[in-house]
């Protein structure tokens, strides 16, 4: 296996010297080799790690007197940078805060692996995209990587729905509670991956659309992928994803055009009456939304030892990367009794029914985040790390709506803001980042605003 992959890394590495936009593409497509491991010199690693590297390498190389005049131009007194890197300082800064949280970590060989897999690898994809893929043609490309990437864990996801084979969990194997997982091995991260594309290529849908008509063929493509992604999401009952999804197509559609600013509106109207009228819904709906659920409780049950946790002595530091596990263990909740706020008479029933207590406990285990995520970026990296991220993302938002007056690139911007959007609902109740594909995935989407604000703000040429 490791000459196998020693020797796709070696022609990956040929082919991002000869063509690095081919590189990269195959790269962002790929997003998911993350899940093949292998050990170099006894340290772990993996195959997205390694085509990251290898990108970046390249492209350090064959510029690296670009580079260091760029860098050198920091240090000289009285120069203007021309074209500073979006984001600059908030990279800087992440990076010192990730650092001190792998310091309160004790440097363990964990928080260190968390360091350059999901913060510092992350960034340099970002370099590299705002490098190589610019303009029209750089975002095409990277479009087309997210829905080849797309389909083939759709593809994946609608076989095991059909057949229910390659799912390792018998009860997600089973046909009444059938779950797909994909390439993953757990069904949530088919929602974390696909619900952010699905409003992606909503936006190359409207944008294709308008502009671009006569291709058909792009047209039908973006419409299987939304379609195939939307079907495997919900064929994994990723509950946070469908909502997160749901949230980022009604902002797509207050934000697109009138027509359909004025058709989310009436739908929304229409949905909300159906649902308020129809208990069965209404009923899913509350229980769902209020977290009154077997899922909601146990996600409120966590919370509430990670508050604990943070509370006594860790407000300022978190827990340290990778560390939650530990810290959070004596704060540990062993099990709660699900609630049923159906039943009038259920608290008696747990006060006084030994049987009704005992198949309504649920015990619960120490996950290795808090699910939510601000508590999930405050455990790791502190009050000043969360508060960071939360600036990032409120920038994300407020650079993508300024560019939505280039009217060409208006309808990608919303399916970017739509995704994250995604990315931030459906983290209310998991971990939307802290997973190599999401970070690499999160830090593309920076990207990707970021280009089309410099080029807003600079021009194609001077970029």
């Amino acid at each position: 296996m490791i000459y196998l992959i020693l020797i796709f890394v070696v022609l990956f590495f040929l082919l991002a010297w000869r063509r690095l936009d081919l590189a990269v593409i195959f790269l962002i497509a790929g997003l998911p080799a993350y899940l093949i491991r292998f050990n170099i010199f006894g340290l772990p690693a993996t195959l997205l790690e390694a085509m990251i590297w290898a990108v970046f390498l390249v492209w350090a190389i064959k510029n690296f007197k670009q580079v260091k005049n760029n860098f050198l131009e920091n240090f000289k007194k009285g120069t203007k940078i021309k074209v500073r890197y979006p984001f600059d300082w908030e990279i800087i800064l992440l990076l010192l805060i990730v650092f001190t949280a792998t310091v309160a970590a004790g440097f363990s060989s964990s928080s260190l692996g968390i360091f350059k897999a999901y913060f510092f690898e992350p960034i340099m994809l970002f370099i590299v995209i705002l490098n190589v893929m610019k303009g029209d043609k750089g975002r095409e490309k990277i479009l087309w990587s997210l829905a080849i990437s797309a389909l083939a864990v759709s593809a994946l996801a609608i076989y095991q729905k059909i057949t229910g084979q390659l799912i390792s969990n018998p009860l997600w194997a089973a046909v009444e509670t059938r779950r797909v997982v994909s390439f993953f091995g757990y069904p949530n991260a088919v929602g974390l991956y696909l619900g952010p594309i699905v409003l992606i290529m909503i936006g190359w849908l409207a944008s294709a659309v308008t502009y671009a008509r006569n291709d058909k063929i792009k047209i039908i493509f973006i419409n299987l992928t939304i379609i195939l992604s939307s079907l495997s999401i919900y064929f994994a009952k990723s509950k946070g994803a469908l909502l997160g999804v749901a949230a980022g197509l009604i902002v797509f559609g207050l934000m697109a055009n009138k027509k359909i600013r004025w058709a989310t509106i009436i739908a929304l109207i229409l949905i909300s009456l159906g649902i308020a009228a129809y208990k069965p819904a209404r009923d899913l709906a509350v229980s769902n939304i209020t977290l009154t659920n077997l899922s909601g409780q146990i996600r409120k049950a966590g919370w509430n030892d990670s508050w604990k946790m943070l509370k006594d002595g860790r407000f300022l530091t978190g827990a340290g990367l990778a560390n939650y596990q530990s810290a959070v263990e004596p704060y540990h909740t062993e099990g709660i009794f699900i609630k049923d706020f159906n039943d009038p008479d259920a608290q008696r029933k747990l006060v006084f029914n030994e049987a009704y207590r005992t198949a309504h406990w649920q015990p619960l285990e120490i996950y290795l985040y808090p699910h939510n995520i601000f508590l999930n970026f405050w455990s790791e990296l502190g009050l000043a790390g969360m508060l960071l991220f939360i600036w990032v993302i409120g920038k994300f938002f407020v650079m993508g709506a300024r560019n939505l007056r280039t009217q060409k690139n208006k309808y990608i911007v919303i399916g970017l803001i739509g995704a994250m959007v995604v990315v931030v609902v459906h983290g209310l109740v998991d971990v939307p980042y802290f997973k190599n594909d999401l970070a690499a995935m999160f830090w593309l989407f920076i990207a990707m605003v970021s280009l089309i604000n410099l080029e807003n703000q600079y021009g194609k040429n001077d970029i």
